[in-house]
């Protein structure tokens, strides 16, 4: 019953959803050109917002705990699990005080509106998933960037989604590379959970009714730890928060 009630909230779910990009895509695409990177970048949070607000149109219910107060005067690394593309809005909303930046495939470089032009012009980096040394020269582009701006990156070790919620193991090299180009930063470890719901069956129809969850878990220091330490120490903290019903 829940996905034939599905179909038609998905219609009105992606009338809303297209229309949220194009109009933020003319929204950034001004800002960023006669006010320049804080105008552009307060659009990406209203703009997340606003995406938040179109999966509400299917039941979304949003939870975001932390306890933690992040200091903006240092570089930050947000670690999390991947369940779905829709992991994304929520952390940028929520997580905004800290400018996240992502490390993202190159197709959505182009052809998505709003999302494209905020990942070619926000500070994110596009990597070839098929050429490593270029995927490993621009995750150490971001953490430089991020060391010297004092913002953060968003990196989802396990590469690809979950598509059952099950988190997958980490992938070391990407996340070390990271932990190498910022040593000042402290790491972020986010939890998400329910996101798989929204995409359960696909990009259509949209899941309905999820809570989707995101859970900060106590920050880490990566001068504290050696590398293969802390990733373990990461994986672990996510894994066990991970919520199976």
């Amino acid at each position: 019953m829940k996905k034939i009630i599905s179909y038609p909230l998905s219609v009105i779910f992606y009338l809303f959803f297209g229309l949220t990009l194009v109009i933020f895509h003319a929204i950034q695409l001004l800002s960023f050109n006669i006010a320049g990177y804080q105008a552009h970048k307060k659009s990406v949070d209203i703009f997340n917002f606003f995406l938040l607000r179109c999966l509400n149109l299917v039941g979304t219910r949003f939870q975001y705990k932390n306890k933690f107060t992040f200091d903006k005067s240092r570089p930050h690394i947000i670690v999390s699990n991947h369940q779905s593309m829709f992991d994304i809005p929520p952390i940028i909303w929520y997580m905004r005080k800290l400018h996240p930046k992502f490390i993202s495939k190159k197709e959505l470089s182009k052809g998505i509106p709003g999302i494209s032009y905020n990942l070619r012009h926000g500070g994110s980096v596009l990597i070839d998933r098929k050429d490593a040394e270029q995927a490993i020269g621009q995750i150490k582009k971001l953490g430089k960037y991020i060391s010297e701006t004092k913002r953060a990156a968003v990196i989802f070790p396990e590469g690809t989604r979950s598509k059952t919620g099950v988190p997958k193991e980490f992938a070391y090299k990407g996340l070390k590379t990271l932990l190498d180009a910022s040593p000042e930063a402290i790491v972020v470890p986010i939890c998400v959970n329910n996101s798989w719901k929204l995409q359960r069956y696909g990009m259509f129809p949209i899941g309905i009714g999820a809570f989707l969850k995101l859970e900060v878990l106590p920050p880490l220091e990566v001068k504290n730890f050696q590398a293969s330490e802390l990733i373990k120490n990461i994986q672990k903290q996510i894994t066990e928060k991970v919520q199976l019903d």
